[in-house]
């Protein structure tokens, strides 16, 4: 593993850490958006797997995720997982809420993507990497 690997890796499970016993209270943000962890079930595994991702849009019932994958031709397994049981877990700010996550219709998606990209305009860049639109995912209170 090179070392930009393993930096990446000890300073991600610092990051989780810090964040899980504060529930988001602490290192709630990363680029000025808000942080989340996203647990889904394993679609082959039916575990519980945890993903830390930011949400361009964090509202008083909604958050959106982007599913960008950093521009990767393929969706990440997150993403995938929720398109199988779309009932995920949700902690952020310093609560956790059970959520149903959907993909957003193409008009949805239209309408988000230009605040998505002027919240973040990684989002954009990613985007160029890859012809795969990248799916939007809007979670709402269960």
């Amino acid at each position: 593993m090179k070392s930009k690997d393993r930096l990446h890796k000890v300073s991600t499970s610092i990051h989780r850490a810090i964040f899980k016993v504060s529930k988001g209270r602490l290192l709630g943000t990363i680029v000025g958006l808000p942080v989340v962890e996203l647990v889904t079930t394993g679609r082959r595994s039916g575990k519980e797997r945890s993903t830390m991702l930011a949400a361009p849009i964090a509202e008083d019932d909604r958050l959106v995720l982007v599913a960008s994958f950093g521009g990767d031709d393929r969706h990440p397994t997150w993403y995938l997982n929720l398109n199988a049981n779309p009932q995920v877990r949700v902690t952020t700010a310093g609560s956790t809420h059970t959520m149903i996550a959907r993909t957003a219709t193409d008009q949805e998606r239209a309408q988000l993507w230009p605040q998505i990209t002027a919240r973040y305009q990684g989002y954009a860049r990613y985007q160029k990497r890859t012809k795969r639109p990248f799916p939007v995912v809007i979670l709402q209170p269960k």
